[in-house]
């Protein structure tokens, strides 16, 4: 059943920040000695952000299960991810940050985090609600006659604002990632359905999002996502026939 507390308090798996000690420092501490972790306040604050990093990880894992038991309404988890999808990639804005953390697999192997399901949403940057198409129920309503014509023309604009940002050799991160999250999410607003070639557009968001802010494709990756966006606007224009 799902608690109105959920979003009000903090979960017992959440670590506390300023109380995070990782694993493989802890175990070198002398019970006896006084300890120092940081030797100035740049170092300290580069703790706090890898601390608030892990408590992140942590935390939107345990979002993930409860969602996949219904155990909180869609509209809430879908806040509530993507308020902590923005303080992870805010974090690792900073370069200091980024640098020690190196990318999410490194950081969840050195301190032994397995959170298979926070890893897939942070690895796309979008909640599943926006990565995943939703399965509505049948409905006996106006809307069984099909998608409306707004969200069926902003879904196609989205494709086509995309595609058109790669032939005029926009490559990078900062500017795809944004946009494909776009096409993406106006499209699940269009259709339940699976298509053809809809899982390129996930992969190609997963691969942009874990790019660094200001890198670039290379003229292969374009061209390859460029193919990939065609062949996945087809297939969903083919679906979009079939209502």
């Amino acid at each position: 059943m799902y608690s109105p507390a959920y979003g009000t308090q903090q979960p017992s798996y959440a670590p506390v920040p300023h109380s995070y000690i990782p694993t493989n420092i802890s175990s070198r501490i002398n019970q006896d000695e006084e300890v120092k972790l940081a030797d100035s306040s740049l170092e300290r604050d580069l703790l706090d952000s890898l601390a608030e990093l892990y408590s992140i990880i942590r935390t939107l894992d345990g979002l993930e299960k409860a969602y996949q038991k219904d155990a909180l309404p869609e509209n809430e988890y879908t806040s509530l991810c993507t308020k902590m999808i923005k303080q992870y990639q805010s974090l690792l804005s900073d370069s200091n940050v980024e640098r020690e953390f190196k990318d999410l697999d490194s950081f969840m192997r050195e301190w032994d985090i397995t959170c298979p399901r926070a890893a897939e949403t942070l690895r796309a940057g979008l909640p599943r609600t926006s990565t995943y198409a939703p399965q509505a129920p049948q409905q006996h309503s106006a809307q069984s006659a099909g998608p409306s014509a707004g969200v069926l023309m902003a879904a196609t604009e989205n494709f086509i604002t995309f595609m058109d940002a790669l032939k005029l050799n926009y490559v990078s991160k900062s500017t795809l990632h944004p946009l494909l999250s776009d096409v993406i999410q106006s499209v699940n607003k269009v259709t339940d359905k699976d298509f053809e070639h809809r899982g390129k557009i996930i992969q190609w968001l997963i691969t942009l999002n874990q790019m660094r802010t200001t890198e670039e494709l290379s003229e292969e990756q374009a061209h390859d996502l460029a193919f990939d966006m065609e062949q996945a606007y087809n297939g969903f224009k083919d679906i979009i026939a079939q209502h």
